[in-house]
Parts: C-alpha cells; sequence; structure tokens
C-alpha cells in the first residue's frame, strides 16, 4: 500500500465485507461465494452477470445487496417490447408558462440509479441490450446530442436464464465481454433449503441495515487499485488467458475444445479481481490464489468451446479449470510474499 491511509482504508474494507456478508446472510440463506464475487466486482467497479434458473433468489440477493448500502437502487424488467428509452429516457418539449417559449428537457429514465438490477437481459431486442451496455461502458447517457452523467458508483447486475432459449436474444459476445464477472448460482443444499422455507413461511420481517456509503465505496474502489501486484502474479493471469488463444501457449490437450479464448480485458479483470479479493480478506497484497479465486467468473464467458467439447459435454468451466491445474504457482510469487511481510513488520 502507498500510505498509511491505505493501510487504514484496507482495513475498513475487510471489516466492512464482514459486517456485509453477516448482514445479507440475514436475508439469503447460503450462497457465500456469490455474495462475495458480487462484492468483489462492486469494489473493483465493474458489473455482473448472474445466472441460474428461476427461484434462486437472484433478484433478492441484489436487492439486499443495495439495502445494505447506501445506495439508491432500480429494477428493470426486460421485455420483448422494450425500448432504449425505457431504461435511459427521453426528451420531451415543454413550455415555460411565464414567457411561452418551448424547450427540450430531459426524463432520466430508471438507470440513472447506483445499482441497476437488469431482470432477464436476454428476453429484449440487441437494440434495447446495446442501449444498457453502452451506458456500463461509458457511464452516461446521450440523448439529442447531450450527454448526461450516471451517478457513482454504477453498478449493473443483469440476470439471464440459462435453460430458456425460447423467445430470448442471446447477448454478443463482445457486449458480454463488458461484465466483469458471469456469477452462476446453483441450487441450494438441503440444509440450506430447510432454512428457507422455514424463513420464508414464518411471519418474520428482516430489514437490512446499510453499512457503506456511495462516497465511501468510491475511495474503497481506489484503495483497491492501489494495491500491489508483483510482475510474476501479473506474469500468472497473463499466461492463463494466452492459454485460451489458439495459436499460442494453449496446452495441445486442450486445443481441440476451444474454438476462441479470452481478449486483454480478462487479463485486466483477473488482476483487478485479485487485488480486491486480497482487501476482502484482510491482505495488503494479491496473491496467485487470488486469481485462481476469480478465474472462473472472469473467464467462463469469455471463452468459446469448439464442437467437439460441446460433443463430450466440456463446458469452458472445465477449460478453465484444467488450465488452472496446468500452469504451476511460481516461486517468484512466494518470495515477493515473503518480501512483503518482512518490510510491513519492519
Amino acid at each position: 500500500m502507498t500510505s498509511e491511509n491505505d493501510a487504514a482504508a484496507a482495513a475498513r474494507l475487510a471489516e466492512a465485507y464482514e459486517l456485509l456478508q453477516r448482514e445479507i446472510g440475514r436475508v439469503i440463506v447460503g450462497q457465500e461465494e456469490v455474495v462475495e464475487q458480487l462484492l468483489i466486482a462492486l469494489f473493483a467497479g465493474g458489473h455482473c452477470l448472474l445466472e441460474g434458473v428461476p427461484g434462486l433468489a437472484k433478484t433478492l440477493m441484489v436487492r439486499s445487496l443495495a439495502s445494505a448500502l447506501h445506495l439508491e437502487f432500480n429494477r428493470i424488467q426486460f421485455t420483448p417490447d422494450l425500448m432504449p428509452s425505457d431504461i435511459t429516457g427521453t426528451e420531451i418539449i415543454q413550455e415555460n408558462r411565464s414567457t411561452g417559449e418551448r424547450a427540450y428537457r430531459f426524463i432520466p429514465g430508471p438507470i440513472f440509479s447506483n445499482v441497476i438490477l437488469a431482470d432477464e437481459i436476454n428476453r429484449t431486442p440487441p437494440k434495447t441490450q446495446a442501449a444498457l451496455l453502452e451506458s456500463m461502458q461509458e457511464k452516461q447517457v446521450t440523448a439529442g446530442g447531450s450527454k448526461h452523467a450516471l451517478p457513482k458508483p454504477f453498478f449493473v447486475l443483469a440476470t439471464q436464464n440459462p435453460i430458456e432459449q425460447e423467445g430470448t436474444y442471446p447477448l454478443p459476445e463482445a457486449q458480454l465481454d463488458r461484465f466483469m464477472f458471469n456469477v452462476r448460482i446453483d441450487y441450494p443444499s438441503e440444509r440450506e433449503e430447510l432454512e428457507i422455507v422455514k424463513r420464508t413461511t414464518a411471519d418474520i420481517s428482516t430489514e437490512i441495515s446499510p453499512l457503506l456509503t456511495g462516497e465511501e465505496i468510491i475511495q474503497l474502489s481506489q484503495v483497491v487499485r492501489r494495491v500491489p501486484v508483483a510482475d510474476p502474479v501479473a506474469q500468472y493471469a497473463i499466461r492463463l488467458v494466452r492459454m485460451t488463444r489458439r495459436g499460442n501457449d494453449i496446452p495441445s490437450k486442450m486445443e481441440p475444445y476451444i474454438q476462441w479464448g479470452a481478449g486483454p480485458r480478462a487479463s485486466q479483470f483477473l488482476v483487478l479481481g485479485a487485488k480486491a479479493r486480497a482487501i476482502l480478506h484482510g491482505r495488503e497484497f494479491a496473491t496467485t490464489d487470488d486469481v485462481k479465486a476469480v478465474a472462473l467468473p472472469v473467464l467462463r464467458h469469455r471463452i468459446r468451446t469448439s464442437f467437439n467439447a460441446d460433443a463430450e459435454g466440456i463446458t469452458t468451466d472445465h477449460v478453465v479449470q484444467q488450465l488452472l491445474e496446468t500452469i504451476p504457482t511460481t516461486v517468484e510469487d512466494q518470495q515477493f510474499v515473503d518480501a512483503f511481510r518482512s518490510s510491513d513488520a519492519g
């Protein structure tokens, strides 16, 4: 870290992470790994795509996350007839009653909020999808030749049902690449499902207390970017990404299963996610273990498997797991950790 203030902020973020998990856990049963990935993306300044079958509390999870923070939350239900202006806003002609003059006035849409839940994003046509994704990338909306900045922080959580293909519009690969994480939500265990049933069928109302303001989140996000990463750790992330590309360092046994691989944005998000995870776990430096922990959500939507892989039931998750087992952790990474701890103690 670059200063004592940063170290104090890092300690405050680690403490806030534990409190956030505890507060969200009052409403959401289990799904600790999913909540961690959402918080990593939030403090890294990225967006998330959540995939899961209906009934797994995706909407409740996002709403609970927004409630645990002093952030404005809006939910947009994507439908086939949704137009871009329905989410970004539109200009209307307004008359000045005193002068009689008419002028255009911009009416902001629901996207002008801190946390956006884009529910079933694959239910709306590409034109509306593109309007949302442009706002995610540029952090602004253009209407009538004027640019309108979105509030900060700005965090989009889009959901889609992976089992429904009828009447859907799959996101193009270039637009998928704008999401930092692709988070998979699985069924709860039997014990967790019992707890869910007991909570939701009783006359119990649980309220979540807000813990962090938007300004604090912005400051902590800046601290995350100042977390040091040794060259061997960054090279580990880059090598992992390059091994997904045909014609590069891809292992021969994996080449038949990969049609095309991830771009440089994946390397950036691996390092940034590793930094955020390190801080959340109370460490002031990132290691290859942090890179491994965020590899699946960063890479699973950036790799296209081949026909051979589809025929054999090999998914992108299988590919990433195989690549992680192929790359050894470098000795220099451990040397960096030891050196950092020694300097920190001194």
